[in-house]
């Protein structure tokens, strides 16, 4: 399930230096989604062994001084109903302010977990005045300093306390696979969910209790079984419209670390834009199975090899990651589109394919003894054998006499050689390299 901690307060008292923190000092990946008029940060991160999210909030929009606190109320409603995990920073240098103690009571209204970060405590002084803070009452409420870091960990520590307890929702499901649809606004997601579901309700049950972030509808037309994780529209948030890019983001987080293999939706007309590639990135990143629909194909004036050339581009755009499955669907007239369910069901088959250590051995070394891996300022690395780790995507480890001296270029070839004799169409594969 997927665990979200948003960093909520009002301008300027430290929430993008706090999330920095949070996210950069674990060496973690930070994503950037590119959105229609300003960008949205969120990393994933580790911390005491638990994997979530961190927003921030900051620097939403700009304006006069109403509008800016109305969007500000409007992003912490968001993150009320959304995140696992508050925290809501605050400045001891200008102590408790209006729109801080407004923030506040609508916190304290909520059912979530709240933790009050004071940043700038610095010194002795500020530490003293820190302690006004505590009149907010909020139990849980910590002194730090986002720009050196002092005082974070207790912050994470609290965080990872606070978490929902691990593997509580959809592992339950029997093993069925999770497919999920996202994509940019208006590219057909809602359109493909309710064709797939809307015709014959009476084959298709709802599955109770999957999880309180999105909801889980167990497919079966057609000979076909699995849960389709939809999150477009279903539940309906007062004044989300006005800020549509912070909820989508949050939305898309939640949805694909939920899926075990992702439909990206993309438009004929505009064809894979930076964005998209965004999302491409968050999904390889959470190592999730990847199909690419290009929606309302119909629209588009076809020539002989248009299909081809458009294929070639977005695989160009996906490299070196391009052993992707590409379906050209119309929505609208129903074309291809159970095409592209049985694609994502074929990739969620690849992604859990499982390969004996013997037979690894026999194929790879193989490729090895071929390709050999290159000299490093006269040390000679000698692999020794390859395993598969017991794991839930597929990863493999190398052990070898200097596993510091291999390149990722030659991390590159193992992957395609795997790709090469096994049919991993759709999922990404991680290799690593451990002293033998």
């Amino acid at each position: 399930m997927a665990d979200i901690v948003a960093i909520v307060g009002r301008p300027n008292v430290g929430k993008s230096t706090l999330y920095n923190r949070l996210i950069g000092e674990r060496q973690a990946i930070i994503d950037n989604i590119s959105g229609v008029t300003r960008d949205r940060m969120y990393g994933f991160t580790e911390w005491n062994g638990r994997e979530f999210t961190v927003v921030d909030t900051g620097g939403f929009v700009h304006g006069s001084e109403d509008i800016f606190e109305a969007a500000i109320r409007r992003q912490v409603h968001i993150a009320i109903d959304e995140a696992d995990v508050l925290i809501f920073l605050t400045d001891v240098t200008t102590g408790i302010t209006d729109l801080d103690a407004e923030i506040a009571d609508l916190l304290r209204k909520s059912n979530k977990k709240v933790i009050v970060a004071v940043n700038k405590v610095d010194n002795g002084t500020r530490a003293m005045a820190a302690n006004e803070f505590w009149s907010l009452g909020f139990e849980d409420t910590f002194f730090l300093s986002s720009m050196t870091g002092s005082g974070t960990g207790e912050v994470l520590d609290a965080v990872t306390e606070m978490l929902p307890p691990e593997n509580d929702g959809v592992d339950k499901h029997d093993g069925l696979h999770r497919i999920t649809i996202v994509g940019q606004p208006n590219v057909g997601k809602s359109s493909l969910t309710n064709a797939l579901l809307g015709e014959e309700r009476n084959i298709v049950t709802d599955v109770a209790g999957t999880t309180r972030d999105s909801i889980h509808t167990r497919y079966t037309k057609f000979d076909k079984d699995f849960l389709l994780v939809d999150t477009a529209g279903i539940r309906k948030k007062a004044k989300v419209h006005e800020d549509l890019e912070f909820y989508s983001v949050i939305r898309a987080v939640k949805a694909i670390d939920d899926a075990d293999v992702c439909i990206l939706m993309i438009d004929a007309k505009d064809g894979i834009e930076s964005q998209d590639m965004s999302i491409v990135d968050l999904i390889l990143r959470r190592k999730k199975g990847l199909v690419i629909a290009v929606n309302k194909w119909d629209l588009i004036k076809k020539e002989t090899n248009t299909a081809k050339e458009f294929t070639e581009r977005i695989k160009h755009k996906l490299s070196p990651f391009n052993d992707v499955p590409i379906i050209f669907t119309s929505v609208l007239e129903k074309q291809r589109i159970f095409k592209t369910i049985e694609a994502a069901l074929i990739v969620a088959e690849n992604r859990t394919q499982k390969i004996t250590t013997s037979e690894l051995n026999d194929v790879m070394l193989d490729f090895i003894e071929k390709v050999p891996p290159p000299a490093h300022k006269g040390k000679f690395v000698k692999i020794k054998y390859v395993t598969q780790l017991p794991i839930y995507y597929p990863a493999f480890a190398f052990f070898c006499n200097s596993p510091k001296y291999v390149k990722q270029s030659y991390k590159n070839y193992l992957e395609n050689c795997f790709r090469k004799k096994y049919n991993f169409e759709g999922v990404p594969i991680s290799i690593f390299f451990r002293e033998k």
